[in-house]
């Protein structure tokens, strides 16, 4: 499976459950925060995978923290089970500011973030 795939699977389920998915892809950690401040600033729940970041990046969790602070959902998702990998990547900054997180379910975690964002 590739981006490209998740993107099109994403857009389709958004379609089929009453929602528009906007779905961005950065390697830049300067550029998520900025998409955070949009989300929280047009208070838009958001689907992230910080990736690598998850493990260290403070400066992500405080834009999560205040995306969530005000109300609106973040949910934390990523591919395989941080919990189930090397022990310095079972450690997460952003799910205490989550609102909730899913994991190790492959594409299908992003789903099941956006139906439950959507709530179906």
């Amino acid at each position: 499976e590739t981006l490209q795939d998740l993107e099109q699977s994403l857009t389709r389920l958004g379609t089929d459950i009453g929602c528009e998915v906007d779905f961005r892809q950065t390697n830049s950690e300067d550029q998520l925060i900025d998409w955070l401040h949009e989300a929280l600033a047009s208070k838009t729940p958001v689907v992230l995978n910080p990736a690598a970041f998850t493990h260290y990046s403070y400066a992500l969790r405080d834009a999560c923290a205040a995306l969530t602070s005000a109300g609106v959902q973040l949910i934390e998702v990523h591919i395989s089970n941080p919990h189930a990998r090397e022990e310095f990547r079972q450690n997460s900054v952003i799910s205490a500011v989550a609102t909730g997180q899913i994991a190790g379910f492959g594409f299908d975690s992003y789903s099941l973030a956006l139906r439950r964002l959507v709530g179906s």
